[in-house]
């Protein structure tokens, strides 16, 4: 009898079995470029990767945030995830623009539908998820959501986001997540205002790594143990005034619509200007280079997408594209280069008990993280995915 009572407790949801499960938390420091761990101000992420896995990750082109943090959660390029830029269109939603300020088009399942999130597939697992501000997890997937979320709110500081995410860990087993996310957005934002050299940019990144010692520190107190993946979307160039490209220099601006610009330019021609637009951008220039999305390098897994404009210009590093007076100042910092640019290489970091030992791996894709993920949280891999977890087998032990 005492032995089938303590086989009861093991499998029981709330039983010592559930307790000792580690809880997966996926954190996104958005624009932590790779390098910036070098820079000896990060001890507690410096820590993680020694005593974990590390390595430059490759982010998805464009080097954006939405579509990475959704390549990220996918395993899919943006160009099959259907998140293919920070702006776009569709041509089944004629004069309509989903954009990171339009909240109503932002927040519609319609454009998050083509590829499924991992704490959907975790749901479905009878695995608890829970989502802090991860682009994308505000919104229902084929009608389903996390058990746990909360809608975006810049002036939720860094400190509330980890204690929520610590107050989910210190529930009874039964109602812990098995997966969370959380993010980060201070870097990045810090990065565009005063670039990735300023002391300022040092200080975010400080204060970022303080909040993630909190996290680890919280969950250790609870006795609670954590599979840690630290991630970035994407990293940060130096950009000026003076390395700024026109392109009414080249077209009449009334004859396309500039869907998105800065690092690229996605161009979408007014009906009957097609050629017009085309004669004037896909020719050579200085510090950027124009093509029909269905030629752009195959490397870049990108332009299949009906969401994609039809022609592209991709700028020179350190160089941004665009067309009137630009929403933004150009100073500070930027991304959206191709991802062959070291400089947009992101922070990857996995440590806890699922995790190998300090190891380092090559530079990867980072549409393998979600295959990482699934592993880690016992899901098969998905034979669609892009990312495959050879690609990361590495980093688990």
């Amino acid at each position: 009898m005492r032995l089938i009572l303590l086989i009861a407790a093991l499998l029981l949801p709330g039983g010592l079995a559930a307790k000792e499960r580690p809880v997966t938390v996926l954190v996104s420091i958005d624009g932590f470029r790779a390098d910036y761990l070098a820079r000896g101000i990060t001890p507690r992420l410096a820590a993680l990767a020694r005593e974990g896995v590390t390595g430059p990750m490759r982010p998805s082109f464009p080097t954006k945030t939405f579509p990475n943090h959704y390549a990220l959660v996918t395993g899919k390029h943006p160009d099959r995830n259907g998140i293919v830029g920070n702006s776009m269109i569709d041509p089944r939603r004629p004069g309509v623009m989903f954009s990171l300020g339009n909240d109503k088009q932002a927040l519609d399942p319609f454009w998050w539908s083509e590829a499924e999130p991992i704490w959907i597939a975790a749901e479905k697992a009878g695995l608890r998820s829970a989502t802090m501000f991860w682009p994308g997890s505000e919104v229902p997937f084929e009608g389903r959501r996390p058990s746990d979320w909360l809608r975006y709110d810049k002036n939720f500081s860094n400190v509330q986001r980890v204690n929520t995410l610590i107050d989910w860990l210190r529930r009874p087993a039964d109602m812990r997540p098995a997966f969370a996310t959380l993010y980060f957005d201070t870097v990045d934002t810090i990065g565009h205002d005063f670039g990735p050299d300023s002391a300022e940019v040092n200080a975010a990144l400080a204060e970022v790594d303080a909040r993630i010692g909190e996290l680890v520190d919280g969950a250790a107190k609870l006795g609670v143990r954590l599979n840690l993946v630290v991630v970035a979307d994407h990293g940060m160039r130096a950009i000026d005034e003076s390395r700024r490209i026109k392109l009414e220099d080249f077209v009449d601006p009334a004859s396309f619509i500039l869907v998105e610009g800065g690092p690229y330019a996605a161009i979408e021609p007014v009906t009957g200007t097609d050629d017009r637009v085309a004669e004037a951008l896909l020719v050579p220039h200085e510090h950027m280079t124009c093509a029909r999305k269905e030629n752009l390098p195959e490397r870049l897994h990108w332009g299949r997408n009906p969401r994609v404009a039809a022609i592209i210009c991709i700028a020179e590093p350190g160089w941004v594209v665009g067309a009137g007076t630009p929403p933004h100042p150009i100073r500070g910092g930027a991304h959206g280069y191709d991802n062959a640019d070291p400089e947009m290489l992101a922070l990857f970091i996995a440590r806890g008990p699922a995790f190998a030992r300090g190891a380092t791996l090559p530079v990867f894709d980072n549409v393998a993280v979600t295959a990482l993920l699934r592993a880690v949280l016992g899901l098969p891999e998905d034979p669609d995915a892009d990312g495959k977890l050879a690609d990361v087998k590495a980093a688990l032990k």
